[in-house]
């Protein structure tokens, strides 16, 4: 009986291979073996989760001839593979990734860094802040006196409770764009929404349009529901879409759907101005493709002066070619699982109908606090104080980077909670692993990309400030200097550091 789950097919294999960087050679180092390289390389994607445990790689034979290399160098990469636990074989089953007894098998997203590992890792994973007070605590306590009545009821809602659909649409429609409660459906959060969204639109083998680089969960949430996505790359530093690639891609690949971050761009920070907002949903309805605009980074916008552009939907009044998707997670708290559809009241419908096979609803009493929080005004409270915490973590963390790092290259947003940084031809992905090792937890670029793409980057949110900022900088540069050295193995313990 085999023991492997999927198949990694060679040209994917060869192109995650290509993409990856070098290991920069220290002083009098001395360039590892071919099988080596190959062996390394491997054993990152599977760390990375890019490859999944328990995938079937290609035979040694396909493979060497799809990397130029002869069939030893490939034996000798699978047979060090093997002896370190991250590959298993069987005679007429092929061979199949594996982990190492005691290791943590690889995440594909961005999962939150575990309460007990807090102590001795700066987490910088988790793109998420701390639940502003006494806000939370107010919100959960005013929906608890409006509970009784919904108490009395089954409690599912699939569409939303009628008051916070209500007040929703009341919050689109005086940003200028007119709204009806049955354009809005909540949702468990911004991931919730994408999930219904890309069940309803694209099923398996539909073509997908996103942005490159892009939310990583986002994209593994696609790539599971067996979507073929379609990489767009984005201008330079905080330049947004580049419209004339958007247009060649709407026009020759015809994708389905389009996913894209208007405001303040997971990773990379960018502002998409009115122009590039109409121009995009222009061409998105001349190709008959529907476009899913991320507004969950919306409201934190992190300067006085900036004036934000009015909303992609606003420039399509009719409902037809754009769906919105926002969240209480980023502006407010990521434990407030509480996010939202806008769209067209059809689609609205045929979203809540398919919710019978899904979730069936979104929690009452979560609900109940969102809708108390905007209604009495302790929302816009909340999210000023999450700006002024964003904005001093940014500017604590831009300037320990540049302190410690000066060769790695970032522009600097004027909103959202991420820097995405350059890291001066080191690769991300090593960076990543031996930063667990010296004890600070950071995502590499090619979780946010397609096949391999921006091994030179990685990905830092404003999540930490002070001290914190400081001191994560500071193992962000132990761990550069060992992957300069080539030390990319063996155990540096992490030093406990309490804020």
């Amino acid at each position: 009986m085999t023991q492997w789950t999927s198949a990694v097919g060679v040209s994917q294999l060869a192109r995650q291979l290509a993409a990856q960087q070098p290991r920069p050679a220290g002083p009098g180092t001395r360039k590892p073996p071919a099988y080596r390289a190959l062996a390394d390389g491997i054993r990152l994607l599977v760390l990375e989760g890019r490859v999944p445990v328990a995938s079937r790689l290609p035979a040694e034979r396909e493979l060497a001839l799809a990397l130029s290399v002869s069939r030893t160098t490939v034996a000798a990469a699978y047979e060090a593979l093997r002896t370190e636990g991250f590959l298993e074989s069987r005679r007429g089953a092929g061979s199949w990734t594996a982990v190492p007894a005691g290791n943590p098998l690889p995440a594909r997203g961005l999962e939150p860094l575990p309460p007990e590992s807090l102590g001795s890792m700066i987490d910088l994973g988790c793109a998420a802040l701390p639940a502003p007070e006494p806000w939370l605590t107010r919100s959960v306590q005013g929906a608890l006196e409006e509970l009784p009545p919904y108490a009395h009821t089954h409690g599912d809602y699939p569409a939303g409770i009628p008051a916070l659909r209500e007040m929703l649409a009341d919050r689109y429609t005086q940003r200028g764009i007119p709204t009806m409660p049955e354009q809005i459906m909540v949702t468990t959060g911004a991931m919730g929404a994408m999930d219904a969204i890309c069940h309803l639109f694209a099923g398996r083998g539909e073509r997908i349009a996103v942005e490159s680089p892009s939310y990583a969960n986002i994209l593994q949430l696609m790539r599971e529901a067996g979507a073929r996505l379609v990489p767009v790359a984005m201008e330079e530093g905080l330049g947004g879409w580049d419209l004339p690639r958007w247009k060649q891609v709407l026009r020759d690949a015809a994708p389905r759907l389009a996913y894209v971050v208007a405001d303040f761009h997971n990773p990379t920070g960018a502002l998409a101005d009115e122009d590039q907002r109409r121009r995009l949903v222009d061409a998105a309805r001349a190709a008959g493709t529907v476009l899913i605009v991320d507004e969950t980074m919306s409201e934190l916008h992190l300067e006085d002066d900036l004036e934000m552009p009015r909303a992609a939907c606003a420039f399509d009044p009719a409902g037809s070619t754009v769906i919105t998707v926002g969240s209480a997670s980023k502006a407010f708290w990521a434990g407030m699982r509480i996010g939202w559809v806008r769209a067209a009241p059809d689609v609205i419908r045929s979203l809540v109908a398919a919710r019978a096979y899904a979730d069936l609803g979104t929690p009452v009493l979560e609900q109940l606090a969102v809708q108390w929080l905007m209604r009495t005004g302790n929302w816009d409270e909340a999210v000023a104080v999450r700006r002024a915490q964003a904005r001093e973590n940014r500017d604590a963390l831009v300037g320990a980077v540049r302190r410690e790092l000066p060769s790695w290259e970032f522009a600097v947003p004027r909103g959202g909670l991420t820097l995405w940084v350059r890291t001066g031809g080191l690769s991300g992905s090593r960076l990543a692993e031996v930063g667990e090792r010296v004890g600070v937890r950071v995502p590499s670029g090619p979780r946010f990309g397609v096949d391999g793409a921006f091994e030179g980057f990685v990905r830092l949110p404003f999540t930490v400030g002070g001290a914190v900022a400081d001191e994560a900088a500071a193992r962000l540069a132990a761990a550069a200097r060992l992957v300069e050295t080539g030390v990319t193995t063996g155990t540096e313990a992490p030093r406990t550091f309490v804020a």
